[in-house]
């Protein structure tokens, strides 16, 4: 029986519904920021309060009950609006200031754009950066990001931005391999020791390529981030396809092939619709937007030192 004097409370819902995400207690504790006698606690309280359970418990986790499936949408439904208010105050910002959280794959921060959110900051010195680097779609929905800058040809439909570029690939290997160029015979390039990125990143059209035109025998390292691939073919362990504004401005490497147009995808500057209007995020996208039109040519491969 539900006790009358008992009132739940929005961070109650709160930490139903990161049990529910976390499948367990220990996980959910760490999301929450706290110890697991805490949560343990605090979850025998509000079941005992409501006089129903919210979980059964299995040795492979924690299973919500329907009493719990109908706490936790309530939940989703109360982290949505929160955020959507959020999001609205943010996009009526007059003034350029504040944390601006921006996320971006780890190869386009390293070799494009750390230098270009440095000049932002010597020009916008009260607007703060929070980078997150993640290859994921973080939600821009629930604010776990304010801009996207990601490499697509098929942006999620509830974002709005930019096109600034295409990015091109091409095939390298090591200069002091190759004096004279690419080799006539361009067939001998196959019977090489290529690198590829991972099996983990096999539906993108590069990886497929390696599979289907490269024995098993030759394809001998991967690895699961395309910022390690240039580092790769430097060290010598075989010849593979890498983004051109990666390659063309390393000397220690040299193109073999044309550019790949099907590897090629969009770089976007991507923002929720509610946040399109905030002074903050206005700015940062305008500047991008310059400055990544200014290494156009790098990007798609038309630069050559």
């Amino acid at each position: 029986m539900v006790n009358p004097q008992s009132k739940l409370q929005w961070d109650d819902f709160r930490l139903i519904k990161a049990i529910a995400d976390a499948k367990g207690l220990p996980a959910a504790a760490a999301t929450l920021s706290i110890n697991h006698s805490t949560i343990f606690r605090r979850l025998g309280q509000i079941e005992q309060d409501l006089g129903i359970k919210l979980f059964e418990r299995h040795r492979t986790g924690y299973a919500l009950t329907p009493a719990g499936e109908e706490m936790v949408a309530v939940a989703a439904r109360l982290d949505a609006d929160v955020a959507g208010f959020e999001r609205r105050l943010a996009g009526q910002e007059i003034t350029p200031a504040g944390e601006l959280r921006v996320t971006t794959n780890d190869s386009l921060l390293i070799h494009l754009l750390t230098p270009v959110f440095a000049r932002f900051r010597d020009q916008c010195r009260d607007i703060r950066l929070d980078i997150v680097v993640s290859n994921r779609a973080l939600n821009l929905s629930q604010r776990d990001a304010d801009v996207a800058i990601r490499a697509t040809d098929s942006p999620p439909d509830n974002l709005v931005g930019r096109r600034t570029a295409r990015i091109a690939w091409a095939l390298y290997g090591l200069a002091s391999d190759f004096p004279n160029g690419p080799p006539e015979d361009r067939e001998s390039l196959f019977r090489r020791p290529w690198v590829s990125l991972g099996d983990s990143l096999g539906h993108l059209k590069v990886v497929k390529y390696a599979h289907e035109h490269v024995a098993p025998e030759n394809l001998v390292y991967k690895i699961d981030s395309v910022l390690g691939i240039a580092e790769a073919i430097e060290s010598g362990l075989g010849i593979g396809h890498v983004p051109c504004f990666i390659a063309d401005r390393r000397p220690g490497l040299v193109r073999l092939s044309e550019l790949m147009t099907d590897f090629s995808g969009h770089l976007w500057l991507l923002t929720h619709p509610d946040l399109r209007a905030s002074a903050r995020v206005r700015v940062f996208l305008d500047f991008l937007g310059n400055e990544i039109a200014k290494e156009r040519d790098l990007i798609e491969g038309k630069w050559r030192g």
